[in-house]
């Protein structure tokens, strides 16, 4: 596939510009941003200024925080874009200080991890920002470009080796997984790795191999630390950090606290299928898989949180097991309304919805997703 991809979330962006509000674009590297920056860049009708948020020089330049200095920097620019802004010191009073007091200027900054923009950008740009997720590239967006026999046939590959930009115009499955094994160690790794929280490198990977191998279950942190050599503290601490750079994210158990149901336990599922399978290594076909189950959930979720971002829905999304033994995949809450989903990927596969569900949760609505309805729930 050479066609290029429209993201859903560019006509978003164009049209929050011009707003005196800075735009904060996260996602995890080689998912595309700088892509999308270049197309803003080329249907941008003023002048523009790019900044290398990795430059060393970047970083020099905006050191002297001062109105007088920033606005020597920027000049006669409308659009101010700062590309991996999390690399640049005290980025958030920076941003502050730009956007509070150069009129007539939008700052587009992108950022692979949520530390220093969101943790310490956050708080002083109440009000002036707007916040957007950029994920692999969903079916709803490769949509537009393929038809459905097309999307049927590439089910498998995704499955596989998932969606990230440059991983589905390769034409090889060799060059596909060669691509996801050197962008899980040189770029995704890249940004826990500087992290001064994590001590071991070597026991990140492992952890997230761990988690790569017991993908759609609850995971027991204590377990985890155990393996690991370390403490249940320092496995939450190091999962939260793979949370925040977009690599992982977690599925609580859902509970209005009934006598039957799980309530403090968890599940840890990946935002691409292809980075799950590079950590351990494992390309074969789906048809000789053994955890192509697994796949098919991990996949339908992920999905499934694209399509809610895309159409600007609040969802908060969980699992939920009883302790006797019945589950489901999905639960979907937005405000009062829940929506269960159970991910089954043979269509012939029998599935129901379990009893003390239907019981507790009466209005909730109930589906199954197999390979010949999950579009229905992915790009309608």
């Amino acid at each position: 596939m050479n066609t290029e991809i429209v993201r859903t979330i560019l006509p978003k962006i164009k049209k929050v510009i011009g707003q005196q509000k800075v735009i904060i674009l996260m996602g995890t590297r080689r998912v595309g941003k700088s892509y999308l920056m270049n197309q803003l860049k080329a249907s941008y009708a003023g002048k523009w200024l790019e900044l290398q948020g990795e430059d060393a020089d970047v970083h020099a330049l905006l050191e002297n925080r001062s109105i007088a200095n920033y606005k020597k920097i920027i000049g006669t620019s409308s659009l101010i874009l700062i590309d991996e802004a999390q690399e640049i010191p005290n980025i958030g009073k920076v941003l502050k200080l730009m956007i509070d007091n150069i009129p007539g200027i939008t700052i587009l900054a992108t950022g692979s991890s949520s530390f220093d923009i969101l943790n310490k950008a956050g708080e002083p740009l109440t009000g002036r920002q707007f916040l957007y997720m950029l994920y692999p590239i969903s079916q709803q967006e490769l949509s537009a470009q393929e038809n459905l026999l097309q999307t049927k046939q590439n089910l498998s590959d995704r499955l596989v080796f998932g969606s990230y930009p440059e991983v589905i115009q390769l034409p090889t499955a060799e060059e596909k997984a060669v691509y996801l094994k050197q962008m899980v160690q040189a770029y995704l790794l890249k940004d826990i790795l500087v992290l001064e929280e994590v001590r071991n490198s070597s026991k990140i990977l492992q952890l997230l191999q761990l988690i790569a191998y017991q993908i759609g279950k609850e995971v027991s942190l204590n377990e985890l630390g155990a393996q690991l050599g370390m403490s249940k503290n320092t496995v939450e601490k190091y999962l939260d950090l793979l949370t925040k750079v977009f690599i992982l994210y977690k599925l609580p158990a859902y509970s209005n606290n009934l006598r039957k149901e799980i309530s403090k336990s968890s599940k840890w599922l990946f935002f691409d299928n292809g980075v799950r399978n590079a950590l351990i290594n494992d390309f074969r076909f789906l048809e000789i898989r053994q955890d192509a189950g697994d796949l098919w959930e991990n996949y339908i979720l992920s999905e499934r949180i694209k399509f809610n971002s895309n159409k600007e829905k609040e969802r908060s999304y969980f699992f939920w097991r009883t302790y006797d033994g019945q589950e489901i995949d999905l639960i979907e809450k937005e405000n009062d309304t829940i929506e269960a989903f159970e991910c089954k990927f043979n269509p012939k596969a029998k599935s129901k919805i379990p009893g003390a569900f239907k019981t507790n949760y009466p209005d909730a609505s109930f589906n199954v997703v197999h390979k010949d309805n999950y579009l229905d729930f992915i790009t309608e």
